[in-house]
């Protein structure tokens, strides 16, 4: 109990308590100190992981306002809608939000290979010892 209570102090600072992220109703997404969250996606169909991205609070407004997977690029520095270049979007069926806040998993149908490979999901390997090893199709 009083670790519980030491952790809400904890997160709570200026922002809601960890009981209210844990425990409540309310959407309170919980950004990292570089103001991302995780998010997963997968498949709605066949449950497969297809990537893992990041974002910022822009590109969740994006995503929940226009039903279309947005995500922040770390390394091009800004946001950006997967298949604004080769037509693949993501459209968004459900939003799951882990216990704190802090990573989503989003279920969403694809329009074509998630991965940049060309590839259906982005895990297309698996680790073989110390070498990788092409997943079957």
């Amino acid at each position: 109990m009083a670790r519980k209570k030491e952790r809400d102090q904890i997160i709570s600072g200026n922002g809601p308590s960890a009981a209210e992220r844990e425990g409540g109703s309310a959407f309170l997404p919980k950004f990292d100190a570089a103001g991302l969250l995780t998010a997963v996606v997968t498949d709605t169909t066949t449950r497969e992981v297809l990537m893992v991205a990041f974002m910022n609070e822009e590109a969740l407004t994006k995503t929940r306002e226009t039903g279309i997977a947005h995500f922040y690029s770390r390394s091009r520095g800004r946001l950006w809608m997967k298949g604004e270049t080769s037509g693949h979007v993501l459209k968004v069926e459900e939003i799951l939000v882990d216990c704190d806040q802090d990573a989503l998993v989003i279920r969403a149908t694809p329009a074509g290979p998630a991965c940049h490979t060309g590839a259906v999901s982005c895990f297309y390997r698996k680790l073989d010892g110390d070498h990788l090893s092409r997943l079957p199709d």
